[in-house]
């Protein structure tokens, strides 16, 4: 966990670079974590306290109480009130362990040492109170999970930290008597809706986002895709010229093209076939066919030119000439049904025309409106981060742009930066700087993130396990493909987690009143030219001071 490196670990990240001799993302995030601790987030002299509930051991209750007052940003500060007892059975407890591990003139090996004769030998090492400050920290890493999860009901996220160190601590640390210990530790935090809890201010959301106008030329096409599947055949009079729409059955034979325009080698029988049908009309089938065949009658032969697309499966074809013998077998005049009620209810029982034309609208315009998905969302975003209030922990804050800055170097570091470089730039200074530019941003996204997750619990919103299997496979085989690691038990989570979101903010817009402002595609983005605009009399201002600067010097040299 990077809750558990300490900013004393400079080691961990010389080893990182000494045995690689390029960064990895999972080394980089590891050296982010090392090299941007600080005492600001981590304190070393306090216990490592996982995020984890496994990781944690609770005590009795009866050993200690405890006051808490809140602090902002879902922080907490906790007395706990330690009795004589229990900072006795600490302190002897230490004595106990560093008995076993050091030896000492005059005392057999494991025996236990008197406290005062290890205290005297370790401070003559450097290590003065190093047996008071393990008690106490001993006594904090038993005693606070109790004091927040159990007396007082919170979650507790990070490392919890002493108001006075461990060390000044321990220049009055007397075993047998009592201690306070004052110690600050982020919170999960708790949502407060606006209204209160069962008010759901987030059902009728309001805000405005852009998108293109709806796209009638696809609701035309895709009508007469449908009318194409219920198209009728006649048969056409005997000499009747084949035209657009009309069908007609014929035998073909082809042959590759040579360079002369001779007939090559017969094509396989799959380019090949007999009494194949043919619907006369552009773009059904490879180039040149159906304007070979157009204008033909019943009992007609032709030799035709043709073209094979270029992106056709069969890569021996593609892009090829080919030469066809055709046979006209016969002809039909094909005609497809008006959208009527009855043709609807042909399609699926129970549709009429305004039905099913109403369908039809609603597919095409939710197909259209996936690609502005992220501006509708943008929208809802904002409108739910106004109906909620959240106190964010700056523990959550500093891991999630910890691993935003890891992300940052990884992208220097693919755009060409050295390793060298990027090591220059990973240092506790530099990350505060960057945590202070995006927490505004990871602050938000945290509260719509956290306000989702309890929307979901509140409206029943559950994802499909086939949903989440189908996501895992399409990232394995891209994983695969691109030859990188792929770890299901890792992405599982958060591939359900996208999803859920997701699924939320569906359920938002469903119940939402979001306005939306249709803008053509020759709508120009007045924003980006004002910017464009200003980049450019920037570069021409840079561009006359050097000039000048230039000028100057020549002047001075002359």
């Amino acid at each position: 966990s990077n809750d558990t490196l300490s900013a004393n670990q400079p080691s961990a990240s010389l080893f990182v670079f000494s045995t690689m001799t390029r960064l990895s993302r999972y080394a980089l995030a590891l050296f982010v974590a090392v090299n941007s601790s600080s005492d600001a987030f981590l304190s070393p002299s306090t216990p490592a306290f996982a995020v984890t509930r496994s990781k944690l051991v609770s005590q009795p209750t009866e050993l200690s109480m405890s006051t808490l007052t809140k602090l902002p940003e879902s922080a907490v500060e906790i007395k706990l009130e330690v009795p004589g007892e229990a900072t006795k059975a600490a302190y002897d407890k230490a004595v106990r362990e560093l008995s076993k591990q050091i030896t000492i003139p005059g005392f057999r090996k494991g025996s236990i040492i008197p406290g005062h004769i290890l205290e005297q030998n370790m401070a003559a090492k450097g290590g003065k109170n190093a047996l008071r400050v393990e008690a106490i920290n001993s006594l904090l890493g038993k005693l606070i999970e109790t004091a927040i999860k159990d007396e007082h009901g919170l979650e507790p996220i990070g490392q919890p930290s002493l108001v006075v160190p461990a060390e000044e601590l321990a220049n009055d640390f007397e075993p047998g008597n009592e201690l306070e210990l004052s110690v600050k530790c982020d919170v999960w935090p708790e949502i407060q809706w606006q209204g209160g809890d069962d008010a759901k201010p987030y059902l009728g959301l309001t805000g405005t986002y852009k998108r293109k106008p709806f796209d009638q030329k696809k609701l035309d096409n895709a009508l007469n895709d449908l009318r194409e599947r219920y198209a009728t055949l006649a048969p056409a009079p005997e000499g009747t010229t084949l035209g657009d729409g009309d069908a007609c059955r014929v035998n073909m034979v082809g042959y590759m093209a040579n360079e002369d325009g001779t007939k090559g080698e017969p094509l396989p029988n799959a380019a090949s076939g007999d009494d194949v049908e043919v619907i006369i009309g552009k773009g059904r089938y490879m180039e040149g066919l159906v304007e070979g065949i157009m204008g033909a009658s019943v009992g007609d032969k032709r030799e035709i030119k043709v073209t094979f697309p270029v992106n056709l499966r069969d890569k021996t074809l593609a892009g090829k000439t080919a030469l066809f013998d055709i046979e006209i077998l016969e002809a039909s005049h094909r005609t497809l049904p008006e959208v009527t009620d009855e043709f609807a209810n042909k399609v699926r029982a129970g549709l009429t025309a305004e039905s099913l034309q109403e369908e039809l609208r609603k597919a095409v315009d939710a197909e259209d409106a996936r690609e502005f998905t992220p501006a509708r969302n943008k929208a809802l975003s904002e409108a739910l981060s106004e109906v909620l209030d959240v106190q964010v922990p700056d523990t959550l804050v500093t891991n999630q742009a910890k691993e935003k800055f890891a992300v940052m170097m990884t992208e220097m570091r693919d755009n060409g930066v050295s390793d060298e470089e990027i090591k220059k730039q990973i240092n506790p200074e530099n990350f505060l700087k960057y945590k202070k530019i995006v927490k505004d941003n990871i602050v938000r996204d945290f509260k719509v993130s956290m306000a989702a997750d309890e929307i979901a619990r509140l409206e029943g919103i559950e994802v499909p396990d086939y949903q989440v299997q189908e996501q895992l496979a399409k990232i394995k085989k891209d994983a695969a493909e691109s030859k990188e690691e792929f770890d299901e038990a890792m992405l599982r989570g958060k591939v359900e987690t996208t999803i859920m979101r997701q699924m939320v903010f569906d359920f938002l817009a469903e119940n939402g009143k979001l306005e939306v402002e249709y803008e053509s595609e020759d709508d120009f983005d007045e924003d980006l030219l004002t910017k464009l605009a200003e980049e450019s009399l920037e570069r021409e201002r840079k561009m006359a001071a050097e000039a000048e600067a230039k000028a100057a010097a020549a002047s001075e040299d002359a």
